[in-house]
């Protein structure tokens, strides 16, 4: 690894945030913790060649859409600056709650996508490759 992508305290900071913050939830089908979606895409996205911010974002990128919406994503900025939250907020495809109906929103978000900075679409499509 680089010296230039190594990770320091906000990374940190930033796993236990979005670990807490997920806590409760699990994955679908397998029941597995939802944290461990958010590492293997944090992990795809520093193999890659992402920043911290992007590993950050990673760790984060369910954050908004999962649990709390627009208040959440201000809440990131504070916390981890605005090129995170900018990448968080990318890779959201609704924070609305009740969500609209599956298909349609992920049709839009993939769509939407080619309009995203290489930092978004580093981050999103980590997400959809860690889903396998």
């Amino acid at each position: 690894m680089r010296s230039d992508h190594l990770l320091g305290d906000r990374f940190e900071r930033a796993l236990v945030y979005a670990t807490r913050l997920h806590r409760e939830q699990r994955r679908k089908g397998s029941g597995t913790p939802y944290a461990a979606h958010l590492l293997g895409v944090a992990s795809l996205v520093l193999e890659d060649g992402g920043s911290e911010d992007e590993a950050i974002a990673s760790l984060l990128h369910d954050a908004a859409e999962d649990q709390g919406g627009r208040a959440r994503l201000d809440e990131i900025e504070r916390e981890f600056g605005s090129v995170v939250a900018h990448i968080v907020d990318g890779c959201t495809d609704t924070d609305i709650s009740p969500k609209p109906p599956w298909r349609p929103r992920k049709e839009a978000y993939v769509q939407a996508l080619a309009s995203h900075d290489a930092s978004v679409r580093r981050v999103s499509l980590g997400g959809f490759c860690e889903i396998g």
